[in-house]
């Protein structure tokens, strides 16, 4: 079940993360004050909305019986831990620590970004198959 659910929660984070990822939230989610926390919390949003619809397809289809709490808690983790590493001021201070600033400068920022939140839904999808 562990596989299945990753499989699915990373199909999520990369229907979120890019075709259904406005502009708009791309280009500020970063960013300082109210508009910065918006676009960030409305891209974390879709990403905690996609991956619940597809648990929910995967409890359908699958005959899983996921419990409740620790589904809501995967999803909070979901949309708090993408929220984060989206402010980008942990990437940069990982690859600072790792001593990276030439993979930094070459783009290197992107598979750190995501290598973190694969790491998160690895973390939230052992929580559901235990």
């Amino acid at each position: 079940m562990f596989a299945e659910i990753l499989f699915l929660l990373y199909v999520g984070h990369l229907l979120a993360d890019y075709p259904l990822q406005t502009d708009h939230q791309a280009a500020h989610k970063a960013g300082p004050g109210r508009t910065g926390w918006t676009a960030n919390a409305s891209h974390a949003a879709v990403h905690v909305a996609i991956c619940a619809l597809l648990l929910t397809v995967g409890s359908l289809v699958l005959g899983w019986r996921l419990p409740v709490l620790p589904t809501l808690a995967v999803l909070v983790w979901i949309g708090t831990t993408h929220a984060v590493i989206d402010r980008r001021r942990l990437v940069a201070a990982w690859m600072t620590w790792a001593r990276q600033p030439k993979f930094a400068a070459h783009g290197g920022a992107a598979h750190v970004d995501q290598t973190a939140h694969i790491l998160a839904l690895t973390l939230a999808a052992l929580l559901l198959a235990a």
